[in-house]
């Protein structure tokens, strides 16, 4: 008997996929080249009718899935591949393999989870590096058919990362963000006084490539045609003395909120202001950076930059309650503040 096609209700989750990554979730193992033929000849139909590869698929479309057989090479391959997820890890988007890992959570639904994501590794692999936290956590948890990161974090920032569980939350977090519907407050400590008048900083921002090919950003006029406009907003916390090991400079624990998502805003914007935020190996002070990495009568160092995302406000994408979320200084943060502080920036 002739093998015969299949049919697919779309449901809510790959609601605003593309027909050709939809499909090659769907005949897994089938080769891409042999997917992207289907779709041309139009063997694949959704509701009937014939589609192209980017066409999005919504909610309840009928998708139309031809008999396809997976060759013995792609079997094989199939079988090899599983063999070294399971010895190695899963297989990251630029190559090689993401060992297994859990972040700490401060909450997690069947529609989102929120970790504390510790400095030092990045939110995704890329530029350089092979894997990420969303690859570690799809490893970790090989049951989760849907994991996807809401926005981002510098690799060297500490503090609360969102991931979507469902397409649904994905889409309507992502718009949360893009609006300025969060709230997401920063922990910055920077070299010198802040004047405490200083609560606005409205400074356009443009990408550029070093020499090595390295992504940097800096401060342009608000008309440079390449500039886009960045706004910080900047509330002092607290002054903190200076410490032994760079006893000329007094420091300013701030908190900080971005109005517009740059590349690096809250790094450049305070910088350009003259407070560069202590350990930032970018854009930061580094005979400062220098200093303090070193322990000198007996005061803490401080070895990583102090840049935290410690508090975020979202509305649930399914329950549409505000959901509040703080994440902890992390301890080689909290050991360079004086007690009274680490007290005053502790979770509600």
């Amino acid at each position: 008997m002739a093998a015969q096609a299949t049919f697919v209700t779309v449901d809510e989750d790959y609601a605003g996929q593309r027909l050709d990554n939809f499909l090659i979730r769907q005949l897994k193992g089938v080769p891409k080249t042999h997917v992207y033929r289907i779709i041309r000849s139009g063997e694949v139909r959704v509701n009937k009718g014939r589609a192209q590869a980017d066409t999005r698929v919504e909610a309840g479309d009928v998708v139309r899935l031809p008999p396809v057989r997976t060759s013995e090479r792609a079997e094989q391959k199939a079988q090899a591949m599983a063999q070294e997820v399971a010895r190695h890890g899963a297989s990251s988007t630029v190559g090689g393999y993401a060992p297994a890992a859990e972040f700490p959570i401060l909450f997690e639904d069947d529609f989102v989870l929120a970790i504390d994501k510790p400095a030092g590794v990045a939110v995704h692999g890329g530029s350089g590096v092979s894997f990420g936290v969303i690859e570690q956590l799809r490893m970790a948890r090989p049951e989760s058919d849907f994991l996807e990161l809401v926005h981002r974090l510098d690799r060297e920032t500490s503090g609360v990362l969102l991931i979507a569980k469902k397409r649904m939350a994905l889409k309507l977090l992502q718009e949360q963000f893009r609006e300025r519907e969060t709230d997401k407050i920063y922990l910055a400590l920077v070299g010198g006084d802040w004047a405490p008048n200083k609560r606005v900083i409205d400074k356009a921002l443009h990408k550029y490539l070093l020499e090595n090919g390295e992504r940097r950003v800096k401060v342009v006029a608000n008309e440079h045609p390449d500039g886009m406009r960045s706004v910080t907003l900047v509330k002092v916390k607290a002054a903190i003395p200076a410490s032994p090991a760079a006893p000329s400079t007094p420091f300013t624990l701030l908190e900080v909120t971005i109005k517009t998502g740059r590349t690096h805003q809250i790094r450049v914007h305070l910088a350009n202001e003259g407070h560069p935020i202590a350990g930032d190996d970018k854009y930061g002070d580094f005979e400062l950076n220098k200093a303090l990495q070193k322990t000198v009568a007996g005061a803490p160092s401080l070895k990583r930059m102090f840049l935290h995302a410690w508090s975020l406000k979202f509305n649930h994408p399914k329950l549409r309650k505000v959901v509040h979320l703080h994440a902890p200084l992390p301890p080689e943060l909290q050991q360079f503040l004086p007690a009274p502080v680490i007290e005053a920036v502790s979770p509600d």
